[in-house]
């Protein structure tokens, strides 16, 4: 007799940040609903335990990455990837989430049915002695998936480099054994890793090169937040936390504000910055005077002003210019000038994939993701009982993934108050349409038609005020643009399980 398939009400893809938040919000909000997160790596944690380069760390303040319900207590407001992977670890044991997660678990594919209303998954489990795939089903399929490819980053073609004689490494996947001590080290790229990684490998190269296609802005926070250790001395942990965690909130969100609708103030600001720190007027001219305004791309974060200390140190230094050939020896750039390397890092962006490479389809029909349209950031057009999870790109991703799987609650609980079992968006006529990742970062641009389309107005964005999108996730009519459904559940064969 073969095998029962397994039910579950919710089906959790990953085990990052998003998903664990998700699992939380699910238990606490959703008492009586079977879930499990699948996981296709052998830990939790996503991108903080994939990436191990040198001085990886996150760009967003501690205060609003982590979650709500856990303050942060570590001294730093700008923490390090194993501080960050420390946290997840603690918050996955110490609410015993261990045993909802599969691990090793690939979702491959997703096939929601409108006959019974639910999904069919077939997930790769990868084990010591090979791989099986297995089936399961459930109502509602919510990918924690973030969005980039964890198998390869993107890498241009450059003429020549296989003739390179040295190391070239790409930071996703840094080799632990590496040794640049001494070495001469050239760094290509000048977003947010390239900026982390020039003062980590400067400390221990014989010197850094920063080789950058084009300038980037590079705004110097504190590593320490003196406003909330002020709140942490004198409040309980959890009150200090909420009050430092709106106050950067707000704070980023104003000066995020400017950037969008008054730029030349901005740019003067963090050309202001880099010229105080650099005491070097054409170096700024030259490195860190873009060609876009601030926010057009993310801007690059310098933790206590590390970046720019260490070009001010002679540790490292930019060098703006495009890449002509490698050589055996190094970089022959279009100026004709050529870089010795013994070690090329190529911080030149990121692939990204939805649903970490997953095929969707309705009824057996492949289902585009390109064609559809987000809803309240979460909801997709077209395609039933879906949650896809994104977080902010122009604040802490916390902020809006977490916000995200609240609503998720409210409508699974909406639907359980009705009898629904299926729904789903239904857009407007005439949207005008944009991407879903609204930055001109040439990573972004290179991925923008997998990914599903924002339009211009509330509710089909994916939203960059959280002050907005707070009473719009918590508050807003959970029916407006939707279409509900109400399909029997299948009649259970015998011995099919349901899991607790």
């Amino acid at each position: 007799m073969a095998s029962p398939i397994e039910h579950l009400d919710v089906a959790i893809i990953g085990a990052g940040l998003s998903g664990i938040g998700a699992a939380h919000r699910l238990r606490t909000e959703c008492p009586g609903k079977t879930f499990a997160l699948f996981e296709a790596r052998a830990a939790i944690g996503g991108t903080w335990d994939l990436f191990r380069y040198p001085g990886v760390r996150s760009d967003s303040d501690m205060y609003t990455l982590s979650y709500p319900w856990r303050p942060w207590t570590a001294p730093d407001a700008i923490a390090n990837g194993s501080s960050i992977l420390g946290y997840l670890r603690d918050e996955v044991r110490e609410s015993d989430l261990t045993r909802h997660i599969r691990f090793n678990t690939r979702l491959v594919s997703a096939d929601f049915s409108s006959l019974t209303g639910r999904w069919t998954l077939q997930l790769e489990k990868t084990q010591p002695e090979g791989s099986t795939v297995q089936t399961l089903t459930c109502s509602f399929l919510y990918a924690c998936t973030g969005y980039y490819n964890y198998s390869h980053g993107h890498q241009p073609d450059f003429p020549g480099l296989e003739s390179f004689t040295g190391a070239v490494v790409h930071p996703q996947f840094w080799p632990a054994d590496l040794d640049y001590t001494g070495k001469q080290v050239v760094v290509i790229g000048s977003g947010a890793t390239a900026v982390t990684l020039v003062p980590a490998l400067a400390d221990d190269a014989a010197h850094v090169t920063m080789l950058q296609r084009s300038p980037s802005y590079v705004v110097s926070v504190g590593q320490r937040d003196g406003f909330a250790d002020t709140l942490r001395r004198l409040l309980p942990a959890a009150l200090a936390h909420r009050l430092a965690r709106a106050r950067n909130v707000v704070v980023p969100l104003a000066f995020y504000q400017l950037c969008k609708r008054a730029p030349r103030p901005a740019k003067a600001f963090l050309r202001g910055q880099a010229r105080s720190l650099l005491d070097d007027d054409q170096q700024v001219r030259d490195h860190f005077t873009p060609a876009y305004n601030p926010w057009e791309q993310r801007l690059c974060v310098a933790p206590g002003g590390d970046f720019y200390r260490t070009l001010a140190s002679d540790k490292a230094s930019v060098v703006t210019d495009r890449i002509e050939h490698f050589t055996p020896q190094g970089i022959v750039l279009a100026s004709g000038r050529e870089l010795a390397a013994d070690v090329v890092v190529t911080a030149t962006g990121l692939s990204l994939q939805p649903l970490g490479g997953a095929e969707l389809s309705v009824d057996g029909a492949a289902a585009d993701l390109g064609d559809a349209w987000v809803y309240r950031g979460v909801l997709v057009t077209g395609i039933p009982n879906l949650g896809y999870c994104v977080g902010y790109t122009n604040a802490s991703w916390t902020l809006r993934s977490d916000l995200s799987s609240r609503y998720v609650c409210r409508l699974l609980k909406h639907m359980d108050r009705k009898g629904y079992t299926v729904a789903v968006p239904v857009p407007e006529p005439g949207m005008v349409s944009r991407p879903l990742l609204d930055l001109s970062s040439g990573y972004m641009k290179r991925s923008a038609e997998v990914f599903h389309r924002q339009g211009i107005g509330r509710p089909w964005t994916v939203g960059t005020n959280y002050l907005l999108d707070v009473p719009e996730a918590l508050l807003g009519d959970v029916g407006a643009n939707m279409a509900f459904d109400v399909v029997p559940a299948p009649v259970a064969a015998a011995g099919a399980r349901k899991v607790a």
